[in-house]
């Protein structure tokens, strides 16, 4: 019998030198471990702000407690004159529910007196609970309120485009104060200029700007289509409160031909025989102000007519001068008399298609006229002979 409790104490033993724990006896549980622990604690524990204003910290608390517990919050070292308020779900709170499977999140409002001197001050938040005390420094630093203070920049102030361009600037506009501001915006540009301001796509004439924050602002000149060719100033002003802000931005309006279509005498109207072909002189005159190049001659006339131009293409309109093109027109031959309507189109290669409608008045042979009136008597007599003829019987 003491040989078998010796061979079981040598076995035990053996097991416990190489590591491995026997196995308890039936019935009985394994210690579990209980943790304990309470923390409280900000992402954001040093911050700054103005005179007169108050912060806002956002705090979490967690419990390792495995039953949860109630935690009771405080300040400590809080400077003379400080008032310091914890909120949670937008109410005035003392303490907080706390479960381990879950952090809670709340807030404090720390408010400095009107008075307060710029400077760093410290203080601490306390966390009491069943599990324990837990504490976490804060610090607020304090400084004078920059003076409200606007920016307005682009990287590309100067555009090139002609007088149908809309010149798009994009800007910058920061506000470098402390304090929110309402920015109103506008331009002084010159005569025969438009401009908008855009905001995310939309029209805007002001908008909100929060302190330290920037916005990017879309400027939209355009000329007007008689704009003559040079250098413009466009100067853009950006006012919130006392604080204001200028951009110079230009505009360098390049030539551009305008066409228009008339005749020598301006009459646009003419006369044409069914059947023949009859030359109408138009002139294609360039009133803008870079020469229209390689002008494309069309046109649009009624069924049946056949109209072309001499020249075809015209290679180059001087600004301020002329060029004569004959159309030459022929109605078809059964045409009826009366007005008909063309239109005649001109399209420089770099520039805007213009386009004139001229009344025609279309006559017809004497020799149809004649024949008519011979058809119609012949008509009248055949007409005439049967009524003889059978008015009788």
């Amino acid at each position: 019998m003491r040989k078998h409790w010796v061979s079981v104490f040598l076995a035990v033993l053996l097991l416990s030198v190489m590591g491995i724990a026997p196995v308890a006896a039936e019935g009985a549980q394994p210690p579990v471990a209980t943790p304990q622990g309470l923390s409280i604690f900000t992402t954001y524990p040093s911050q700054v702000v103005g005179i007169g204003e108050h912060l806002n910290y956002d705090l979490k608390i967690h419990t390792e407690s495995v039953e949860g517990e109630i935690v009771t919050l405080g300040v400590e070292d809080l400077p003379e004159g400080w008032t310091a308020t914890f909120r949670g779900a937008g109410k005035v709170i003392q303490s907080v529910y706390v479960r381990s499977d879950e952090d809670v999140s709340l807030t404090l409002r720390v408010e400095p007196p009107a008075e307060v001197d710029a400077g760093t001050y410290a203080f601490r938040i306390t966390a009491q609970g069943a599990s324990g005390l837990a504490s976490f420094p804060l610090e607020a630093i304090v400084k004078a309120k920059m003076p409200p203070r606007l920016s307005l920049s682009s990287e590309l102030p100067t555009l090139k485009g002609s007088p149908a361009t809309t010149f798009r600037y994009s800007a910058t506009l920061k506000n470098e104060g402390d304090e929110d501001l309402s920015v109103n915006l506008s331009a002084d540009a010159p005569a025969g200029f438009t401009v908008n301001f855009k905001l995310s796509g939309q029209d805007v004439t002001s908008l909100p700007l929060d302190a330290n924050s920037t916005k990017r602002l879309s400027i939209e000149v355009k000329p007007l289509d008689s704009v003559s060719a040079g250098t413009y100033p466009i100067q853009i002003l950006a006012q919130g409160g006392s604080a204001q802000a200028t951009l110079d931005l230009t505009a360098e309006v390049t030539g551009q031909p305008q066409l228009s279509i008339t005749t020598q005498d301006g009459r646009l109207s003419a006369q044409a025989n069914a059947g023949k072909e009859t030359p109408l002189k138009i002139i294609i005159r360039n009133n803008g102000t870079a020469p229209a190049r390689e002008v494309e001659l069309k046109d649009t006339a009624p069924n049946g007519w056949k109209l072309s131009f001499d020249p075809q293409k015209i290679d180059e309109i001087p600004a301020g001068q002329q060029a004569e093109v004959t159309v030459n027109m022929q109605p078809p031959e059964k045409a009826i008399a009366g007005d008909y309507v063309i239109t005649l189109r001109a399209r420089p290669a770099d520039g805007v298609m213009k386009s004139a409608d001229f009344r025609i008045t279309v006559t017809t042979s004497t020799l149809w006229g004649l024949t008519g009136v011979f058809l119609i008597a012949i008509a009248v007599a055949v007409v005439a002979l049967a009524v003889v003829r059978f008015g009788r019987r």
